[in-house]
């Protein structure tokens, strides 16, 4: 275990982007906990967040040579990795997506460098996978090579089969995918945890009902 994975899951909850409670997923689940990332919303918090995805990237020893934020989450996510991983001494191109086409100027549905080599795509989750399929089909057109997806929190939780939306995404592209964090690194947080110990029987009776086999 990798101390940074627990300090990710102490600093979502401090920045409220991490909450506990009663919501309701996509899914029409009704899950204890609840992630969004569009609350890390000020340069510090931004700043903190690449760190760990630097950290989580370099741990990962995925092999790569620039990176992709799809749009518009993955934007500043990319940008920002991109500072992070600078600064620890690995500096790397980076590229994003419009979502529509620009007709004037420069052109194109890409913004930055240019696709090619190993792409590691950057993002905050995987629901459904639409995101990251679509990233791998702007990739591959462009000539370069897909090698992984980094997000932030894998709930670990099943879809509409067995599988969870990131097992999917690595058995549907066979690559690897990255996360700073997952629910069993929570779970491990909250046992250690005093002051939030009464949201722990929530999580883990949430996983027990929706959580994937060898997560």
């Amino acid at each position: 275990m990798h101390a940074f994975r627990h300090d990710f899951i102490r600093f979502a909850i401090a920045q409220k982007v991490l909450r506990f409670g009663e919501f309701q997923t996509k899914a029409g689940r009704l899950s204890p906990y609840f992630f969004n990332s569009g609350l890390f919303q000020d340069g510090a918090a931004l700043r903190e967040l690449s760190q760990f995805y630097a950290q989580a990237i370099l741990t990962s020893e995925v092999e790569f040579d620039m990176l992709f934020g799809p749009a518009y989450k993955g934007i500043p996510l990319a940008a920002g990795t991109a500072i992070a991983l600078a600064e620890q001494g690995r500096n790397v191109p980076y590229c994003f997506n419009r979502k529509e086409a620009k007709d004037h100027g420069e052109g194109g549905t890409t913004v930055g460098a240019k696709l090619q080599g190993k792409v590691l795509i950057i993002d905050d989750v995987i629901s459904a996978g639409t995101s990251v399929r679509e990233s791998i089909e702007l990739i591959r057109a462009a000539g370069a090579t897909p090698c992984g997806v980094v997000i932030a929190l894998d709930r670990q939780e099943r879809g509409q089969g067995e599988l969870s939306a990131v097992q999917e995404v690595q058995q549907s592209y066979d690559i690897p995918v990255v996360a700073i964090a997952n629910l069993a690194d929570l779970l491990g947080f909250l046992q250690g945890q005093p002051e939030l110990a009464q949201n722990l029987s929530a999580v883990q009776t949430y996983r027990d009902r929706y959580g994937v086999k060898n997560g």
